[in-house]
């Protein structure tokens, strides 16, 4: 065992607080891992004010994390030390149910083990990487390509892999039309995925405010979802609609915007129940669906695919001392567009 720094969420709704942890010895598949950076994703605040439900505290909250490896163990294959690495939202999984040996581990019907608020298979909970360093098995470490830096890696490893899933599974690409509702930590990664993959991309926020922001990202058109004409110009526009926001939407109209066989993808997640009448996926033949985040193998073509194109996340570098207010300004829409802590000040 090894004692790290880290920043730690003490009880529920508590202020984040500079602590120590406790991670394993490098076992025979493990990689140890020098985080440099790790991205504030809009659900570490979710879950360490249990929005979700009942959470695991102390909490190290952290799953976009970017770093060096500095230690494998002699049974590892996939990286070396000094490699660039990254980790995402889970740390392991059953590896032998239908989902996982499809590379579809997010969805392992025995259940994954997230990377914190989870219990691992040894029965200790995971620390996520608002700390110095993490150990994990490598089968579930991601190489970072070169031409990304790792800070705007860092937040590749959720907000990229959960836009560009969706996007990929529903087939977002050139003569589609894509809508991204939300222009923040998922919505702006959406953009530049969907306007990669070549299709029409359409945002689709509360007011105008970040316009120009959205079309420097590769959106062709924007929408202000508070203007009601907006929902009568658009309807029947989409075949493709990504939702990112962390709030119930009114479904029925934005469902109204689907063409016929469209799809309304939800990668946010409410804390509150949503309500919804289903002639509104009956007529047209509609889905309302959802997605986690990706599999291993699609994490990595995610990767490859960003560095192919050139795409980071748009980051603001903090210092942990900040993480408390990084939070209040989340919540605040004040960020462009995603907070990414410097582990070297914890």
């Amino acid at each position: 065992m090894t004692t790290v720094a880290a920043y730690a969420a003490p009880a529920a709704k508590a202020p984040l607080e500079r602590t120590t942890i406790e991670r394993r010895a490098v076992g025979e598949h493990d990689v140890l891992i020098d985080i440099k950076f790790a991205g504030i994703c809009h659900s570490d605040i979710h879950q360490a004010r249990e929005g979700w439900g009942e959470a695991i505290f102390p909490m190290v909250p952290g799953h976009e994390i970017a770093g060096i490896v500095t230690e494998v163990g002699p049974g590892v294959t996939r990286h070396a030390v000094g490699d660039r690495v990254g980790v995402g939202c889970m740390v392991d999984s059953c590896r032998v149910c239908e989902n996982c040996q499809a590379g579809l581990e997010q969805y392992c019907t025995g259940g994954n083990v997230l990377t914190y608020n989870s219990v691992g298979k040894d029965g200790e909970p995971t620390y996520g990487g608002y700390a110095e360093t993490i150990v994990v098995d490598e089968n579930y470490v991601l190489r970072i390509p070169e031409g990304i830096g790792l800070d705007e890696a860092a937040p590749l490893l959720c907000a990229g892999i959960t836009t560009y899933s969706p996007l990929r599974h529903w087939n977002a690409g050139p003569g589609k039309k894509v809508a991204v509702v939300g222009l923040g930590g998922l919505g702006h990664m959406a953009v530049k995925l969907a306007h990669a993959l070549g299709a029409e991309v359409t945002v689709l926020s509360q007011s105008l405010r970040k316009r120009d922001d959205g079309l420097k990202l590769g959106a062709d058109h924007y929408y202000a979802t508070s203007d009601p004409t907006t929902f009568r110009e658009l309807r029947g526009t989409f075949d493709l609609i990504i939702s990112t926001v962390a709030a119930p939407l009114p479904f029925d109209a934005y469902l109204a915007l689907l063409r016929t066989d469209g799809a309304l993808v939800n990668v946010g997640a409410p804390e509150e129940p949503v309500s919804l009448n289903l002639f509104s996926v009956i007529n047209n033949r509609k889905t309302l669906a959802g997605s986690g985040i990706g599999g291993i193998p699609e994490t990595q073509e995610m990767l490859d695919f960003c560095a192919a194109h050139g795409l980071g996340a748009e980051i603001e570098v903090i210092r942990a001392d900040q993480i408390n207010e990084a939070y209040e300004r989340v919540l605040a829409s004040d960020v462009r567009y995603r907070f990414v802590i410097d582990t070297a000040t914890i």
